[in-house]
């Protein structure tokens, strides 16, 4: 029974905790693993290939599928809650990368040709399985997190500025030139605004023309806001995972911002240059 624990506990941190030399082999062979099977749903995915490889590349997937199956059933086996992880965002996610190959096999006639490209198509899904080793998007989590409020403000302001001109349009063009009603004002807002430009509705008047000109130029004012929002909390993000540093007495890591002394013992959190 001891050995029995002992080994499930080994199996954890193996699995687990990227944290150990044998944790970090395990991640890397599945990261190499994952990248692999997305090469082939890519390569699946051209016709010219399929046609000559199918069958070869029928059997590297199952091969792909059995290893992703035995690595889900080893992470509930050694997991100390596993129903918690099997319904957990990464549970799913695993999951998800082993039920397309499994269902496939029972779409074999001809008839549900397309239904089994569909169902393997989710097998993309794969690419989720890369996120716990994308380590630097914490920075972009804490950009959104910080330029959220930012960004709602700009979006409600533009809502209103397509609101606004797509009823314009509506009155100004009218159904005859397209402008049916307010609804496609506004789809015509949102395309021209973004500097799209579809061209399936064009105004035909002076006066819609100069306010297309208007809507145009205002795209191309406030385009670059949301960029610009996040770029500068990036930045925020970035410069405040480098300034954080540890106190040498107490070894408290996180500081104010431009903070010169430790807030719980006093200390100097950087010696001075002599």
């Amino acid at each position: 029974m001891d050995s029995s624990n002992n080994w499930r506990k080994k199996l954890y941190v193996i699995i687990f905790q990227a944290d150990t030399p044998a944790g970090r082999r395990f991640d890397s062979t599945l990261l190499l693993i994952i990248l692999a099977s997305l090469v082939i749903v890519v390569l699946d995915s051209i016709d010219s290939v399929h046609q000559n490889y199918a069958d070869a590349l029928a059997y590297i997937e199952w091969g792909f599928t059995v290893i992703f199956a035995i690595e889900y059933g080893l992470r509930l086996y050694c997991s100390p809650k596993p129903l918690r992880y099997a319904f957990s965002f990464y549970g799913l996610v695993d999951l998800l990368a082993i039920v397309p190959g499994v269902l496939a096999l029972y779409y074999s006639d001809a008839q549900y040709l397309l239904i089994i490209r569909i169902i393997r198509m989710l097998r993309i899904f794969r690419v989720l399985k890369l996120s716990p080793y994308l380590k630097q998007a914490n920075y972009l989590m804490a950009a959104l997190r910080g330029s959220k409020q930012k960004i709602v403000v700009f979006l409600l302001s533009v809502s209103t500025l397509v609101t606004v001109f797509g009823t314009l349009m509506y009155v100004i063009e009218g159904p005859e030139h397209g402008f049916t009603s307010i609804p496609k004002g506004i789809y015509w807002a949102i395309v021209t605004l973004t500097t799209v430009g579809f061209g399936d509705i064009v105004p035909r008047t002076p006066l819609g023309q100069v306010i297309s000109s208007l809507v145009m130029i205002t795209g191309y004012s406030i385009i670059a806001v949301p960029t610009g929002i996040f770029t500068a909390e990036l930045a925020n993000a970035m410069r405040g995972e480098q300034l954080q540093h540890d106190c040498p007495i107490c070894k408290k890591n996180s500081h104010e911002h431009g903070a010169a002394f430790c807030s719980r013992c006093g200390n100097a959190l950087f010696k001075k240059l002599e």
